[in-house]
């Protein structure tokens, strides 16, 4: 039996906090999230993103400059605050068991690198219900595109989505440095533990050693115009619509935006679909294909 001292308690959280530190780096290599959101450093309990909506293009200077003041749009990301809590018995420290929970402080680490990626797949797969910068949801048959770039004139209604009976799928373009999604980051995740049998109520109250994430954060919504969301089968037909929809974006006043997406985002269902269009190099018996890694293909097991 080990005798809980000081420097016992010590070593003990030190190498839980490793067995977490080291799952979460391993799973934050294999996180997608970085591939199609822009990952914002958040210093208040909010960030305002109120230039959304502003595409910035060069004129030709003659006389002085023309200042751009960019559109008020308001919107408004809100930091939120997230936990993950589990209790180590005492006495399986006391009987030498400690090693058994190094698997669940390695899970914890994976979660809280998993944390982003279910974050943006749970925003993405209510984005045909959550408004984004133009007052629109984000992926919206209706967006305001005006005659005029200063927001006055005509509106023309320009659409980013087709409904239908199947999985949602994204057409996505990821090159610009505003991805078409934003990860907002107020915390980095961080595992803190109350452990001192003298001074933690927890431990006295219910004989266990506690250890818990905290994490702040949030998910947002970037330019619409950068994606594209269908729940038509996946098919060349279909992207070859969405991708020439995306190819027409214009800015306000009428000027291309020059969207090229490059990836595509689909629902596990899908993945066998996605593979068929996009990384065979030869279908039908021998055909060469002509949509042959025409996208990166990213799969979303949190797409529901």
């Amino acid at each position: 039996m080990a005798i809980i001292t000081p420097s016992l308690l010590t070593a003990l959280n030190t190498g839980y906090r490793r067995e977490f530190q080291s799952a979460y780096d391993a799973q934050l290599e294999e996180s997608f999230y970085k591939k199609f959101a822009t990952v914002i450093p958040s210093t208040t309990s909010s960030n305002t993103y109120g230039w959304l909506g502003d595409f910035p293009a060069l004129r030709e200077w003659i006389g002085s400059r023309v200042v751009k003041d960019m559109a008020a749009h308001g919107y408004e990301l809100t930091n939120r605050k997230f936990e993950s809590t589990v209790g180590v018995p005492r006495t399986a420290i006391e009987d030498d068991s400690y090693g058994v929970y190094k698997p669940l402080m390695a899970t914890m680490g994976q979660a809280a690198a998993e944390h982003p990626d279910v974050m943006l797949s749970d925003l993405i797969a209510a984005a045909t219900a959550t408004l984004c910068y133009d007052g629109q949801y984000f992926l919206d048959p209706d967006h305001p595109v005006t005659e005029n770039v200063d927001g006055t004139g005509a509106v023309t209604n320009v659409s980013n989505f087709v409904d239908g009976a199947g999985p949602l799928w994204l057409l996505l373009d990821t090159r610009k440095p505003l991805k078409p999604f934003i990860f907002q980051e107020r915390t980095k995740p961080e595992l803190t533990e109350k452990t001192d049998p003298k001074t933690s109520d927890d431990v006295f109250d219910t004989d266990q050693f506690k250890y818990g994430i905290r994490y702040r954060c949030n998910a947002g919504f970037g330019f619409w115009q950068m994606a594209y969301g269908s729940k038509e089968p996946l098919t060349a037909a279909s992207f070859e619509a969405a991708r020439q929809a995306m190819r027409l974006f214009k800015a306000d006043g009428g000027r291309p935006l020059g969207i090229k997406p490059n990836l595509c985002l689909v629902h596990p269902n899908l993945e066998s679909a996605a593979e068929k269009l996009f990384k065979k190099a030869f279908i039908d018996g021998g055909d060469s294909n002509e949509h042959f890694n025409a996208v990166e293909v990213v799969v979303s097991a949190w797409l529901q």
